[in-house]
């Protein structure tokens, strides 16, 4: 945990309390952090008694639903990001690691820049909306091992690697070896392994025939999920249409297999054989981030636990809890999902809550159901459930792209996804590998070097630290 000194030295803590000006810090940039920011901005951050603070990660907010596009080549990165300073410009926005939050003191302390240097920042009221985190469910094997599918970086370079795998193998005179070149493995059968696996199948069996020294008979796509019908989210009828698809295009589906690691080229299931490969693509869980599970604070499953106004317990009209990091209780007993309809309208209810707070208002509850789910399951297919009503097939793929085109934040992202997606029905997808072994070892070059820098800056910001609390004060609002 870092030392209250360091907001001091950083000059947050006494500024804070030498001024009447209230505080709204906002901890997580996703759909529910940037709903509330931009709710609040509108409302607040106009006002010279009060100022809105969002903390930060990223400087960019990323369409979660469209990363298996970039995956694919679909898209590039860019498409799928908007930059928040852009979005917010009353908002005051700090790209950090949250890294602890002192909800006593009412302290959130971050990390910023490459040497992640310390740093303290007061709040009157606090929103954490800090998203959540993979789950790989306690096999350190895979974690070493596997790819994700959370961040932008997740999906530009599984699409790399996919290409530097078939450029291996066009070269591999060894055929055991070939067939673990040619062989991935995607784990989890909701929305985000699903809509991986069939990007990943059509971009490699469409890019499979510009191998002339390879056999496409030997690629092999597989899906393994716990659960006897993948997307059970949408029940058993769309479930089993996307698999009856999945396997018509070639995907093998191991059902009711859980992965119990990764050794020697090979992913450990059971029931089974282990899979030889050398791609391993994990989906199959999340968990609140790390931050929060310090916090002496009642959780279900890791989640916050709230109440029907998002407020924490114990902290009511003090801190609210919105999003995937939250356990936000429904009306039938159970909590809401972890997905981004439920964590936008949550984020914009606290928001409004807030308001309430400050103004001396009754908050309200929040209320919200389910209004529909979609998922493309490749090959311009898709299934989806919207109102009670099932769709399946084109029409499912083209209402998932509609719907998701026109929450796609920005209008000029909006054109140039919908530009993009014109002429992917005109043209074949790119298929160069733009980060090469030799990108990636100097990637890891220059991150060794930072943490090399890190270590020596370390006991210097000690120092620094304690000279200026002296000189301050040890002054905290």
């Amino acid at each position: 945990m870092i030392s209250s000194e360091h907001g001091s030295r950083n000059g947050e803590a006494g500024a804070r309390r030498e001024g009447s000006r209230r505080r709204v810090v906002i901890l997580g940039g996703g759909f529910g952090g940037l709903q509330a920011a931009r709710r609040l901005e509108r409302t607040l951050a106009h006002r010279q008694d009060l100022e809105v603070v969002l903390i930060s990660r990223e400087n960019y907010v990323l369409f979660t639903p469209m990363l298996h596009e970039v995956a694919a080549g679909d898209l590039d990165p860019a498409d799928i990001v908007s930059p928040l300073r852009k979005m917010l410009r009353r908002v005051r926005l700090i790209q950090a690691e949250v890294s602890d939050v002192d909800l006593a003191a009412r302290v959130v302390r971050y990390a910023v820049g490459a040497l992640r240097r310390p740093r303290e920042l007061a709040y009157d009221h606090l929103l954490i909306a800090m998203g959540s985190e993979t789950n790989y469910l306690g096999s350190k094997d895979a974690e070493a091992a596997a790819t994700t599918m959370k961040t932008l970086l997740d999906a530009a370079l599984l699409r790399n690697r996919m290409v530097a795998l078939l450029e291996e193998a066009a070269q591999e005179t060894d055929e055991t070896r070939r067939r673990k070149l040619m062989t991935f493995v995607v784990v989890g059968g909701g929305f985000a392994g699903v809509e991986t696996t069939g990007a990943m199948n059509d971009f490699l069996r469409e890019t499979v025939r510009y191998y002339p020294e390879l056999d496409a008979s030997m690629l092999r796509v597989v899906l393994v999920h716990s659960g006897k019908v993948v997307l059970p989210e949408l029940g058993a009828r769309l479930g089993c249409y996307a698999q009856r698809k999945l396997q018509q295009r070639g995907v093998e589906l191991r059902l009711e297999t859980r992965v119990t690691g990764y050794e020697h080229d090979a992913v450990e299931v059971a029931p089974g054989n282990p899979i030889g490969t050398m791609s391993l693509v994990w989906t199959a869980g999340i968990m609140p981030a790390a931050a929060l599970s310090s916090l002496p604070l009642e959780k279900r499953k890791g989640r916050v636990k709230v109440n029907e106004f998002l407020e924490v317990a114990g902290h009511e009209g003090v801190v609210w809890a919105v999003g995937d990091c939250a356990a936000v209780p429904h009306g039938d007993g159970g909590v809401h999902p972890p997905t981004a309809q439920h964590a936008m309208r949550q984020a914009v209810a606290a928001a409004r809550n807030i308001e309430s707070v400050l103004w001396g208002d009754a908050q309200k509850p929040f209320r919200f159901s389910t209004i529909g789910q979609l998922a493309s399951i490749g090959h311009r297919m898709g299934v989806a459930q919207i109102l009670g009503m099932r769709f399946s097939g084109f029409v499912a793929w083209w209402l998932w792209r509609g719907v998701y085109l026109g929450k796609l934040p920005g209008l000029s992202k909006k054109l140039r996804v919908a530009i993009k997606w014109s002429l992917d029905l005109l043209f074949p997808r790119e298929i160069e590998q733009l980060v090469t072994l030799r990108d990636v070892e100097g990637m890891e070059k220059l991150g060794a070097t930072l943490r090399a820098m890190r270590v020596v800056a370390e006991p210097v910001g000690g120092a620094a630290s304690g000279t200026a609390s002296a000189a301050l004060g040890h002054g905290r609002c």
